[in-house]
C-alpha cells in the first residue's frame, strides 16, 4: 500500500511513496496528528539525487521493523529540499548548531509545534563505526519524549531562539569601497591550492561565484594587481575541465571532487552547478579569448540541451549520483570498455590521454580525465599532436553513444523558477557572446514568464510559492535574456518581479531581504539566507538585478535598495569572503562605473548584428545593453535615431560620440 506520498509531485517524495513509514508530507495534517496524539515528528529531508539518501532509505526506510517503531511513537513528515528551500533553511541551522555539521539525508525530532530538541544527517540501521543505529535512535527520541518532557521542551526553546538569531545576522553596516573589495580578494587569494587549483583541500566544489569575483578584480585592477588573480582563476578552470568532476564524454560538471585533484567526483549533476558554470567559462572565454574555455562553455550548454531540457523549454533540475544502485557506474569505464568501442587505432592513444589503464583510478574502473598535456602524450605515442587532437571528437561521440545504452541515473524533473532563472542567464550570456541558442533563451524566457501570475506572484514549483531565490533568479534570467535578445516583454516582466520584492520580501529594519515574503506560510522563524554556499543567495541576486534596473528602466531607487542590503551584509562577507562570492561581485558593480550601451536600428540588420557581436564579445562584467524598437521610451534610448544603427556608450554620466565602427566600438568598450 503506497502512503501519503503518492499522491505528491516531487520525484524525490514518490521515491518514498512504497515505503512502509506513514510519510506525510510537510504541512498542517502532519502537526495537527502530533498535536492530537501528543507524538514527536520526526521530519527527514534531502534531494533526489543524494546518494546517502538513498541509502538511509534502504537500510531504514525500507525496513519494517524500524517503519514500526516510527509508526508507533512519531509522526514523520518527508521534504524534499529543493521544493522547499525554506524548510530546510531552517532546520538545516538547527542541526548545525547542534551537531556542528550538517548535510543530506537531514534527521530531525520536533516538538508537535515545530521546535527542534534532537537532530543528525544519516544514521545507519545498526550501531557502525561509532554512529548509534537508527532503530537506537529512535527508541531513545521516543523514551526522552515520554519521561523528559521539560529537558526536550527546554532544548526546543534554545534552538529556536539561536535558529531565529542566526538566521537575522545583524552585523552593522559597512561602506562599499574598492580597499576592502581588494582584501576580500586577497584573502580568497591566500587559499589558492597552487598545485591542483581551486581553493582549500578535499573535498572541493567547483568555486564558480569567487572565481568570478577575482575576475572583475583583476580587470578593475589591471598590471596593478598585488595577486595573480588572473592565473588563480585560469588554474582553476582548466584544472576542473580536464578532471574527473566535469563528464569528458557527455559535457556538464558533477555536484563536487572528493579528492583535491578533482579526479573523483560525487557524479550527480545539478541544474544550478552547470548554469554557474557555463556562465563562468563563457565569461572567462570573453576575458581571455581561449578557445578552450568557449568550448567548454559550449558543451556544458549543449548537455543541458539535450539531457535536461523539457519540451515546454524549462530545465530539469538534477540528474542522480547513481544508476542500478551504484555511484558513478553510468560513467566510468574499463580499459576494456573503451578499446572494444574505440578499436585498436583511436583507443590506445584515447586510453593514454585519458588515464585509461587496466587498473583503473578509482575502484577497479577508469574515470576520464586528462592529467597530462597532450602534447607529452603525443610525443610519447610518435604521433603529431594534430592526430592526437583528431581523435578525441570522434571517440566522444563513440563513447557517448555506447553509454547511452547504459542504465541511465534518474532524473528529478522539477522544473524550479529559481534555477531555471540562473540557467537562463547562463543561455543568454552565451547567446551574445556565441551569437547562439537564441531559440532557447526566447522558449525559456516566455516558460518562465508565463508563470508570474496576474497579482505578481510566482511559484517555485507545482502549487509551492515561490521564494526570494524564485523571484530574483527569475527576474535576473529574464532580464539577462532581453539584453541578449532585445525582447521588451521579458524586461517587464522582470520589473513585475522586482516590485514583488521589494513590496513583500524587504527587511525594513535591517536592510535586505528575508527568503519568504511577508505572507508566507507561518514557520519556526522567518529565516535570511546572506550565504552564497551552492548557489547564489537570493539577497546577492536581488541586489545585482535591482542594480540593473536601476541603470535600464531608471529606477534609482532601486540602486538605494539595493546600496542598503549590500551595506548590511558586508561586515560579514569581507570576515568570510569565500562565502560571498556573488554578493562581493555585485559589491564591485555598485563601487565602479557600468558601462551603459545602446544600439539603435533594426537588430535583425548585419550592421547591427556586426556591433552587437563586438559587445558580445567582450569582457564587460559591468554593463547594461539597451536595443530594440520597443525600447526607446527607456532612458538610455531616448532622442536617439530609431532608423539609424549606432552605438552609443556612456559611463560614470558621461556618453562618447556614437559610432558605427567597429574598431572604435571595441575602443569605448576598452577591448
Amino acid at each position: 500500500m503506497p502512503n501519503r506520498l503518492i499522491h505528491e509531485t516531487s520525484p524525490y517524495l514518490l521515491q518514498h511513496a512504497h515505503n512502509p513509514v506513514d510519510w506525510f508530507p510537510w504541512g498542517d495534517d502532519a502537526f495537527a496528528k502530533a498535536r492530537a496524539e501528543d507524538k514527536p515528528v520526526f521530519l527527514s529531508i534531502g534531494y533526489s539525487a543524494c546518494h546517502w539518501c538513498h541509502v538511509m532509505e534502504r537500510e531504514s526506510f525500507e525496513n519494517e521493523a524500524i517503519a514500526e517503531i516510527l509508526n508507533r511513537d512519531f509522526v514523520s513528515i518527508k521534504v524534499d529540499r529543493e521544493e522547499r528551500p525554506d524548510i530546510d533553511a531552517i532546520y538545516m541551522q538547527a542541526v548545525q548548531l547542534m551537531t556542528g555539521q550538517g548535510g543530506w539525508p537531514m534527521s530531525m525530532f520536533l516538538t508537535p509545534d515545530g521546535r527542534p530538541f534532537y537532530g543528525g544527517t544519516y544514521f545507519p540501521p545498526v550501531d557502525r563505526y561509532g554512529t548509534p543505529g537508527f532503530g537506537r535512535v529512535l527508541e531513545h527520541v521516543a523514551e526522552s519524549y515520554r519521561s523528559r518532557r521539560s529537558d526536550v521542551e527546554e532544548a526546543g526553546d534554545e534552538v529556536r531562539k539561536a535558529i531565529a538569531s542566526s538566521l537575522q545576522v545583524d552585523a552593522g553596516r559597512a561602506p562599499i569601497e574598492h580597499s576592502a573589495l581588494d582584501e576580500a580578494a586577497a584573502r580568497i587569494a591566500r587559499n589558492f591550492d597552487r598545485a591542483n587549483g581551486g581553493f582549500g583541500t578535499a573535498p572541493k566544489f567547483p568555486p564558480s561565484m569567487t572565481l568570478d569575483f577575482l575576475m572583475q578584480v583583476e580587470n578593475r585592477q589591471s598590471a596593478g594587481a598585488p595577486e595573480d588573480y588572473r592565473a588563480i582563476v585560469m588554474n582553476t578552470l582548466v584544472k576542473m575541465a580536464l578532471g574527473g568532476i566535469y563528464d569528458q564524454i557527455g559535457g556538464g560538471f558533477h555536484r563536487y571532487s572528493t579528492d583535491a585533484l578533482w579526479l573523483v567526483p560525487h557524479f550527480e549533476k545539478m541544474l544550478y552547478d552547470n548554469a554557474l558554470l557555463a556562465r563562468l567559462y563563457t565569461r572567462a572565454w570573453q576575458w581571455t579569448h581561449e578557445p578552450f574555455f568557449a568550448r567548454v562553455a559550449n558543451e556544458i550548454l549543449q548537455f543541458v540541451v539535450r539531457e535536461m531540457t523539457s519540451v515546454e523549454g524549462g530545465f530539469y533540475s538534477t540528474l542522480d549520483a547513481d544508476s542500478e544502485g551504484v555511484e558513478g557506474k553510468f560513467y566510468v569505464w574499463s580499459r576494456a570498455e573503451v578499446l572494444q568501442v574505440l578499436g585498436d587505432v583511436d583507443g590506445p592513444p584515447f586510453c593514454a590521454l585519458f588515464d585509461v589503464t587496466d587498473a583503473g583510478n578509482w575502484e577497479s574502473h577508469n574515470i576520464l580525465h586528462v592529467p597530462r598535456d597532450p602534447q607529452t602524450v603525443a610525443s610519447e605515442l610518435g604521433m603529431p599532436l594534430e592526430e592526437l587532437n583528431a581523435i578525441v571528437p570522434r571517440a566522444r561521440v563513440k563513447l557517448y553513444e555506447a553509454r547511452a545504452k547504459r542504465i541511465w541515473p534518474g532524473r528529478d524533473n522539477k522544473i524550479l523558477s529559481g534555477w531555471n532563472g540562473w540557467m537562463l542567464g547562463a543561455f543568454a550570456e552565451a547567446a551574445l557572446a556565441f551569437d547562439d541558442y537564441h531559440d532557447i533563451v526566447r522558449r525559456s524566457a516566455d516558460f518562465l514568464a508565463a508563470r508570474i501570475d496576474a497579482n505578481g506572484r510566482l511559484k517555485r514549483h507545482a502549487n509551492i510559492a515561490g521564494v526570494l531565490g524564485d523571484y530574483a533568479g527569475v527576474a535576473w534570467g529574464l532580464t539577462l535574456a532581453y539584453e541578449a535578445l532585445h525582447e521588451r516583454r521579458w524586461l517587464d516582466a522582470a520589473n513585475v518581479l522586482l516590485d514583488q520584492i521589494v513590496t513583500r520580501f524587504s527587511d525594513e529594519e535591517r536592510g535586505g531581504f528575508f527568503d519568504t515574503p511577508v505572507d508566507h506560510e507561518a514557520l519556526l522563524t522567518r529565516p535570511k539566507d546572506l550565504f552564497d554556499n551552492a548557489t547564489p543567495s537570493g539577497n546577492s541576486v536581488a541586489c545585482e538585478v535591482l542594480l540593473r534596473h536601476a541603470l535600464l528602466v531608471g529606477r534609482d531607487e532601486y540602486a538605494s535598495i539595493a546600496s542598503r542590503a549590500i551595506e548590511s551584509i558586508l561586515p560579514v562577507a569581507l570576515r568570510y569572503p569565500s562565502a560571498f562570492g556573488f554578493l562581493l561581485g555585485t559589491a564591485e558593480w555598485r563601487s565602479g562605473r557600468p558601462k551603459e550601451i545602446s544600439i539603435t536600428g533594426d537588430v535583425a540588420s548585419d550592421e547591427f548584428r556586426s556591433l552587437q557581436r563586438i559587445v558580445g564579445a567582450s569582457y564587460l562584467p559591468h554593463r547594461v545593453f539597451v536595443a530594440g524598437r520597443d525600447s526607446f521610451d527607456l532612458p538610455l534610448m531616448r532622442g536617439r535615431p530609431i532608423e539609424l544603427v549606432m552605438a552609443y556608450v556612456c559611463e560614470g554620466y558621461a556618453c562618447q560620440d556614437p559610432t558605427a565602427d567597429l574598431k572604435r566600438l571595441r575602443e569605448l568598450l576598452g577591448q
